[in-house]
């Protein structure tokens, strides 16, 4: 997980020749015992810190697009003028450092006051009150950083987040990846450290969950009988997997991946199990199969596909995986289920039984809507937003897992279920809470999904969407571990998979974000269509 980088480059205290920084360029260094990334904007000059904040990417290898940096690995964006993180996955920001230029030469002269999480170097504060109270329902990766927003924003009412797990918020996607392998220790897994929360004066209401929301009277109720009083409301209630009709009859209970407790429930069991079966080979489930293989555990995976993510990622890269995986000693069962488990073991619908003393089930999720329903939201497999977030309500917007929003590229609906889309739903929702309730212009949410998978030391980075495709470029060979796979429908790029292309990935979401579709101002302002609870 961790990508601390070693010092190299010079000694940028020192000074370097001006002539080894072109307008655009950029050189790394390091100053005080800290790498450090320097750039060239036509006169100016911007030092930042050169190591990302989400996961330690190098940002010396990613890409600049205006004053921003982007990190090559999960595509976070820092301000090369102040270092905050202007777009997830990463959430606190890099340092800033003084540079000058004299005589010839490149200075870096020291550090500049940091920018803390949470608050904004670069935004002015909101000139009038906002909504009179924020409530957030839902503390993963969209309720958090709506909640973070807000205060960036300068934001100055109460806000409360409210979520049923007493462990929010957490970094959700390690927990099938270095986490549950053994390679992350626990004390990674949080987003903040509590006290974080409290200097923001964000009110943290855990273990607790919303029953109903009164839209009319702008209040919800909580299980405990409270309730909260609201001007926004952001519903962020994620999704929850889906569950197998298996089980009970003495065999090892079926364990599914979505919070930290399940995975230091698989944890658990791993260190005492010989044999595991993960059923579906969807991401969640090939991810934990290669945890589990790191932690010496045999894992068979039955799935009814033929080929593992072919419908991702198409079929060469999924015999490519599929390949990966049995490098690493995972034995497939395709065009198989699961029709029974038991002391025994699991039972496959040809007959086969396997040995198994841990089950995990990764064969998809359901978004969490039950709470929209209730409240008389418009619905499509869903809940429907326009393109600012809101809902069919004035004033309650959805993020995240359960938000179906108009994808600005293809005009059509899409619902995502991507850590890096939610963090950004819920950065878009939070800025245009405060714009909607001042009567300024809202933002249409614009941004190109992102998503990354690992599979032992593979690392599979995807930018855009694309639910069905024509024809797959491939640039490089899959098998090589080295390429660029496009999908394109009707001449068109909707999404880009690379493995070991960083670059590449960044300079395909650059061109994607200017290949918005163009709706008529307007159009889609209103929520329409679906369906009422």
């Amino acid at each position: 997980m961790s990508g601390e980088q070693q010092l190299t480059g010079p000694d940028l205290t020192l000074g370097v020749p001006s002539r080894e920084l072109a307008d655009g360029g950029t050189l790394l260094g390091h100053a005080e015992g800290e790498a450090v990334l320097v750039v060239r904007r036509g006169a100016e000059l911007f030092a930042i810190g050169a190591t990302c904040t989400h996961y330690g990417g190098p940002l010396a290898e990613g890409l600049v697009v205006g004053e921003t940096v982007r990190c090559p690995w999960h595509h976070a964006c820092f301000s090369l003028r102040t270092g905050e993180a202007v777009r997830t996955p990463a959430l606190n920001p890099v340092a800033s450092w003084s540079v000058e230029e004299r005589d010839g030469r490149l200075f870096v002269t020291g550090k500049r006051a940091a920018t803390k999480a949470g608050a904004s170097t670069e935004r002015r504060p909101v000139e009038s009150g906002g909504p009179r109270s924020v409530v957030i329902v839902g503390a993963g990766a969209a309720g958090n950083a709506a909640a973070e927003e807000l205060r960036r924003q300068g934001y100055a009412g109460p806000i409360t987040l409210i979520d049923g797990d007493d462990g929010a918020p957490y970094d959700r996607p390690n927990l099938s990846k270095d986490y549950l392998a053994g390679n992350a220790p626990e004390d990674w897994i949080p987003l903040h450290p509590r006290s974080f929360y409290a200097d923001l004066r964000i009110e943290l209401v855990l273990g607790r969950r919303v029953t109903a929301v009164d839209t009319a009277a702008r209040r919800v109720t909580l299980d405990d009988g409270s309730v909260r009083d609201y001007g926004a409301l952001l519903l962020a209630t994620g999704a929850e997997p889906v569950r197998l009709p298996l089980g009970g009859a003495g065999g090892p209970p079926i364990r599914y991946l979505r919070t930290l407790a399940d995975s230091r429930a698989i944890i658990a069991a791993a260190g005492n199990a010989k044999h595991a079966v993960v059923i579906g080979a969807s991401f969640i489930g090939l991810e934990v199969a290669a945890s589990l293989r790191a932690r010496g555990v045999e894992v068979h995976v039955v799935a009814p596909e033929a080929r593992p993510l072919e419908r991702v990622l198409g079929a060469e890269f999924g015999d490519f995986i599929r390949a990966l995986h049995e490098e690493h000693g995972v034995v497939f069962h395709l065009s198989q289920t699961a029709s029974a488990i038991d002391a025994a073991g699991v039972t496959l619908g040809s007959g086969e039984r396997l040995a198994a003393d841990l089950v995990v089930a990764g064969v998809g999720v359901r978004p969490n809507v039950a709470l929209a329903e209730a409240a008389g939201l418009a619905l499509d497999r869903g809940v429907v937003v326009d393109q600012y977030l809101e809902t069919s309500a004035p004033g309650v917007y959805a993020a995240g897992d359960i938000a179906r929003y108009p994808d600005p590229r293809t005009g059509e609906r899409i619902r995502v279920e991507h850590w890096v889309v939610a963090e950004r739903h819920g950065q878009a929702a939070a800025r245009n809470m405060l714009k909607g309730a001042d009567g300024g212009q809202r933002e249409r949410f614009v941004d190109v999904p992102f998503f990354w998978s690992q599979h032992y030391d593979v690392p599979i980075n995807y930018v855009g969407h694309a639910e069905r495709w024509d024809a797959i470029d491939v640039d490089g060979r899959v098998a090589d571990r080295n390429c660029v796979v496009s999908y394109r429908l009707a001449g068109r790029t909707l999404a880009v998979a690379t493995i070991y292309r960083d670059r590449e990935s960044l300079e395909a979401e650059l061109v994607m974000e200017h290949d918005a579709f163009q709706l008529p101002e307007g159009a889609t302002q209103r929520v329409a269509g679906g369906t009422r609870g």
